[in-house]
């Protein structure tokens, strides 16, 4: 039987002498005795302050990333929650805002995220929890598929373009309702593209130059895919313009998006083709993964928005990136705090004490 044994920061506890201890999140310490029978837990009579926990020693092992998380009180309520599910902990590391736990137990890695993301927005910081080894994992070849507006960029391309006509508020709010689900995406991109009818299509250039920035982490994590031989694609319910920008700017391996119709230097007002939707980027992923000989256990897709879901869903790990409430709710992970590279987390296989 594993004994987890989480001390207050004014604390010390020191006969234990077979434990080993680790410092934690706000001060604090734990304590872990790796055999202990129940008669001798009984014996040693810990008072309420602190917390103590029992998990099997035979059990399968996960990987707890848990960002954002500097006071005690909080981490203590992990610890809580952790033990009710009968999950024990059996190493601990911190690095800067970054706590990683080793865990054993009974239950699915992808269950347990679940299960602890009410507690997670709660308290105001992300978990994500994976198995050893995680799966998908950067040991194999494998794709990642992400989107471009507010996940591979900081901003909103249609909502740039539109601050050019004095309309930016109009649009973005538009925007805001359609990602989080409120509005039929192909419908309100309709209506959105509309508005922008007349708009010299020069001001496309200046968006790019002056409006768009990579979000923080973007060009480690598309690096560091390739380097292992990883497939990196953009799709996105934007437009081919920047697609194909950022593209070649990050290499990156396929794009798929919107193509604005342009006439005499103008946007007219509308789209060549279909809008690229929810559906058409879960296909595009799907159809990708086989064309590559990847399989889908070897995929990842991040998103923030609700025409993310259905691709967020297909892959080995759908990862929702500074995403809406309903999509933080809804997706298999999320992360809201950091850059893109800290998906590089959750790939990579861990080394264990």
């Amino acid at each position: 039987m594993l004994i987890n044994l989480l001390i207050p920061p004014h604390r010390t506890l020191t006969d234990t002498p077979d434990a080993r201890f680790y410092a934690t999140p706000g001060g604090g310490s734990m304590k872990l005795l790796a055999e202990v029978d129940e008669k001798r837990l009984h014996d040693w009579q810990f008072d309420a302050e602190l917390e103590v926990w029992a998990s099997k020693r035979a059990a399968p092992r996960m990987q707890a990333h848990i960002y954002h998380c500097a006071e005690f009180d909080a981490f203590k309520e992990i610890c809580t929650s952790l033990a009710l599910e009968q999950i024990g902990i059996i190493d601990l590391a911190m690095d800067g805002d970054r706590t990683v736990l080793t865990l054993n137990g009974d239950m699915p890695a992808g269950r347990l995220t679940r299960r602890m993301r009410p507690l997670a927005e709660r308290l105001g910081v992300d978990i994500a929890i994976t198995g050893m080894p995680p799966s998908p994992s950067l040991d194999a070849p494998g794709m990642l598929f992400m989107d471009m507006d507010s996940t591979l960029i900081q901003c909103e391309c249609i909502d740039e373009i539109a601050d050019f006509l004095g309309i930016k508020a109009q649009i973005a709010a538009i925007t805001q309702r359609a990602m989080e689900g409120e509005l039929d995406f192909t419908a309100s991109l309709v209506e959105r593209v509309k508005l922008l009818a007349g708009l010299e299509a020069s001001v496309l250039q200046r968006v790019y130059d002056e409006r768009i920035r990579l979000m923080n982490g973007a060009e480690q994590l598309v690096h560091t895919l390739h380097e292992h031989n990883w497939k990196v694609g953009l799709v996105s319910g934007g437009f081919r313009y920047f697609t194909d920008r950022l593209r070649d700017r990050l290499d990156l391996d396929f794009t798929l998006s919107n193509k604005l119709e342009l006439a005499e230097g103008r946007l007219t007002g509308r789209v060549v083709g279909n809008v690229v939707d929810a559906e058409a980027k879960r296909r595009a992923l799907v159809e990708q993964a086989e064309t590559w000989n990847i399989p889908m256990s070897q995929t990842v897709a991040i998103g923030d928005g609700a025409n993310d879901l259905p691709m967020l869903e297909a892959v080995g790990l759908g990862i929702a990136f500074h995403a809406k409430p309903k999509v933080r709710e809804l997706a298999p992970y999320a992360l809201s705090y950091g850059g893109l590279d800290r998906a590089l987390d959750l790939l990579e296989s861990p080394s264990v004490h």
